[in-house]
C-alpha cells in the first residue's frame, strides 16, 4: 500500500463550501479482499490508500466519481484485530443505485456473494414501489441495491 491517490488526478484537500456527507467507514478483516469486492464487483475506484504505522492501520477511500464531490466508503484495516467486529444493532445499511439491479444480482451470485434478500420490490411500497435488493460484503456489512438514482 501507499500514501499515493489511485485514481487519474492528483488527490488533494479541497475545503468544503458547503456540508455534504463525505464518508462512511468500516472496519474490515482483509482489507485487500474489501478493496477487491467494492471495486472489482461494484465498479468502484479507489481514491486514496495509506498505511499508518504509528495507529497501527491501513485505510482505503472508494467511491465513484471524485471523492470532493461525491461520497466515500472509508475502509479501516485495523493491523491487531483478529476476531470479526460486533455490527451492533443500531448498523442498518449502504445503498447502492446500479442501473440493472437484476443483472447485478446475478453477476454477484455467480461471484458467490450472500444475497439474503433477493431482488423484489420494496414490501408495503404501493403500485410504484421500488425495486430493492440486499447484499452482503466481506465482513458481512449489508448493502441495498437499487435502480433508483
Amino acid at each position: 500500500m501507499n500514501d499515493q491517490p489511485q485514481a487519474d488526478a492528483p488527490w488533494q484537500v479541497i475545503k468544503s463550501t458547503k456540508p455534504r456527507i463525505r464518508h462512511t467507514m468500516l472496519r474490515v478483516k482483509d482489507l485487500e479482499k474489501s478493496v477487491d469486492f467494492y471495486t472489482r464487483l461494484f465498479g468502484m475506484t479507489v481514491f486514496r490508500q495509506r498505511d499508518n504505522e504509528g495507529g497501527k492501520y491501513s485505510v482505503a477511500f472508494l467511491g465513484y466519481g471524485d471523492e470532493n464531490e461525491q461520497p466515500a466508503i472509508e475502509l479501516t484495516y485495523n493491523w491487531d484485530q483478529n476476531d470479526d467486529y460486533d455490527k451492533g444493532a443500531g448498523y442498518g445499511h449502504i445503498a447502492i443505485g446500479v442501473p440493472d439491479i437484476y443483472g447485478f444480482c446475478e453477476m454477484l451470485e455467480k461471484e458467490g456473494v450472500e444475497i439474503p434478500r433477493a431482488v423484489g420490490p420494496l414490501k408495503h411500497g404501493g403500485p410504484n414501489a421500488s425495486v430493492i435488493a440486499f447484499v452482503k460484503d466481506p465482513d458481512g456489512y449489508m448493502i441495498e441495491l437499487g435502480e433508483r438514482a
